[in-house]
């Protein structure tokens, strides 16, 4: 076919295809996360999210490429554009996951014309219909019936729910869940449960699974997770059960790894997970899923409609200002927005790439619950009126190669989306309760060393690069200094009368000091001395080359999204009282 006979049709024909081609292959790699649960083939699992998280981009740089080929991009009208859009939609009619396929073709429009026309004529900047208003039920539901006992309920569901391994103890499980649930439902709400409904898919991720339902009542419902877990000898256990909005949006949360949910109806199980969360935004939901892509476009669309109906200005963010990057924010809306300056301090022998690159680094990492993750953007509009003039002059001043100023809007050539937490220097400086100052600082001790044992040395570990999240959690969100351990030599200090002497002594670029990590973690004199009492291994360099060979063997750290105590007894049920 000439390039003069191609039709938009066959245009939109082809970027669907794309679209599918894509998705078969994300499934196909999901699909194969229960086999890897069973196996206990923890590595695989962590290769397995590496490998779709590609899958993207390459399926994109695929589908661009045969466009060229079938026809000239630069040479069509604004007409053209319009209607290849309405041909695309037509093409859409019933498929099951038309708004992925919405945002894999704004990824092709985005990428032919480099993210200089985001307009909505052309793209899907709304969407052409309401997706997340309901859903059909049995398609990602399953029912079970509570005319019996809870015990039997639960039989059902795990006849439902098969596993190609042997329970550790499968009336211990049975004798544990049942308990759980009638100490947390009351007398009246167990008489009166109507119904328990389930997602039919599990939800794979590290080196857990995890059954996610709700309990059923006339008037309201409680949601639910089952978190299964495998033992060192290759059998199923139930770890815990949780309950607890707090709990569960800590499961779903922002700086976890995505899950492997196999499903064709990722709109309809994000309405029903929504309807469990109803603080989490779709966006949240769907990133949660490993569909990242499509969670920006809905942030998007979320971050728009905020504008709207707002009025306060973007302002720079709270907190000491970065070497590296200039953070800012809108005070009324949850995300802080990150642009890499044009120029880093003395002190950061770094360049631009390295920072994106360990950004990227992370977002293809097992993130355990304690690195936050990113949606990365290119030339992003801000309206300029709602940009506080001393925010605009500072982006000026130190990302004027970023930015372009435009006649009613500030273009952003580059940047990075984050979630919103609140600094954990500021959180130490203003927190009063004794208590929860040392719970913080227990928990930055914890972040530094769970983001070790999954292979990351942070760095600059300062307390400023840390944010505390509304439920308490540390987290840490700095990457400009982040390595593999493998990279990093961990020495003891060599000793000298001389305190110049570390001026002369032969020290290698990538050799690193634990006993000089407590000049600079916490400042503070007292705060220092907590953090110490809690965590005087993070101060020796033995500790470092520990985790080191742990890693360096494979050894893959699993970290609960829920509090050790939550954890079920795992005894033999004749011994329990």
């Amino acid at each position: 076919m000439s390039i003069k006979q191609i039709t938009t049709s066959k245009i939109a024909y082809e970027i669907l295809k794309g679209f599918e081609k894509s998705f078969r292959l994300y499934n196909r790699i999901t699909a194969e996360a229960q086999k890897r649960f069973e196996t206990a083939q923890w590595q695989a699992c962590q290769r397995a999210s590496k490998e779709r998280i590609s899958l993207y981009e390459k399926s994109l740089s695929e589908t661009v490429a045969q466009l060229y080929e079938l026809f000239l991009p630069q040479q069509q009208s604004l007409t053209f554009w319009q209607q290849l859009k309405q041909d695309f939609i037509l093409q859409l009619d019933d498929h099951p996951q038309f708004e992925l396929a919405e945002t894999f073709y704004n990824s092709v429009i985005g990428r032919i014309f480099k993210h200089q026309k985001i307009d909505n004529d052309m793209m899907f900047v709304l969407p052409s219909r309401c997706y997340l208003s309901g859903f059909n039920r049995p398609r990602v539901i399953n029912t079970f019936c509570t005319d019996s006992t809870v015990k039997s309920t639960l039989q059902q569901m795990f006849t439902h729910y098969r596993f190609n391994v042997p329970f550790e103890d499968y009336q211990r499980d049975l004798h544990n869940l049942t308990s759980a649930i009638k100490q947390r439902l009351s007398i009246r709400e167990l008489t009166r449960v109507q119904r328990v409904e389930m997602l039919q898919s599990e939800f794979f991720r590290g080196r857990a699974a995890y059954l996610v339902g709700r309990i059923c009542f006339a008037d309201h419902y409680k949601p639910f997770v089952v978190a299964l877990l495998m033992s060192d000898q290759g059998e199923l256990y139930v770890d815990t059960l949780l309950t607890e909005k707090r709990d569960l949006s800590v499961l779903f949360g922002f700086a976890r790894a995505y899950f492997m949910v196999d499903t064709q109806y990722p709109a309809e199980v994000v309405a029903f997970l929504h309807e469990l969360l109803p603080n989490k935004k779709h966006f949240e939901l769907y990133t949660s899923l490993g569909f990242y892509k499509h969670g920006k476009t809905v942030f998007y669309r979320n971050f728009l409609q905020h504008l709207d109906e707002s009025d306060d200005q973007f302002e720079i963010a709270p907190g000491i200002r970065g070497l590296v990057m200039m953070c800012f924010h809108l005070p009324s809306y949850g995300v802080v927005i990150k642009i890499i300056k044009d120029e880093f301090a003395e002190s950061k022998k770094i360049t631009r790439q390295h920072v994106i690159d360990c950004y990227k680094l992370v977002k293809s990492h097992d993130r355990i619950g304690r690195m936050a993750d990113t949606h990365e953007f290119a030339n992003f509009r801000l309206p300029k009126n709602r940009i506080h003039p001393d925010l605009l002059q500072e982006l000026l001043d130190t990302c004027k190669n970023s930015i372009e100023i435009l006649d009613d809007e500030v273009l952003i050539k580059h940047l990075y989306i984050e979630r919103k937490m609140t600094p954990l220097n500021l959180y130490l400086a203003s927190e009063t309760d004794a208590d929860n100052i040392r719970n913080a600082i227990q928990d930055l001790g914890l972040a530094i060393k769970q983001i070790a044992a999954a292979n990351i040395f942070p760095g600059d570990m300062l307390h400023k690069n840390f944010g505390i999240t509304r439920h308490g959690r540390v987290i840490f969100y700095d990457y400009d200094e982040i390595c593999y351990m493998s990279e990093r030599n961990f020495r003891k200090l060599p000793q000298s009368d001389d305190p110049y002497a570390l001026d002369t002594l032969s020290v290698a670029p990538n050799d690193v000091f634990p006993e000089q990590f407590e000049h600079f973690i916490i400042g503070k004199r007292e705060l220092k001395a907590i953090f110490k009492t809690l965590h005087a291994d993070l101060f020796t360099p033995e500790y470092w080359q520990q985790v080191q060979k742990q890693v360096a063997n494979g050894d893959i750290i699993h970290v609960n999204p829920y509090p050790e105590d939550a954890k079920f007894p795992r005894q033999a049920l004749q011994k329990q009282a």
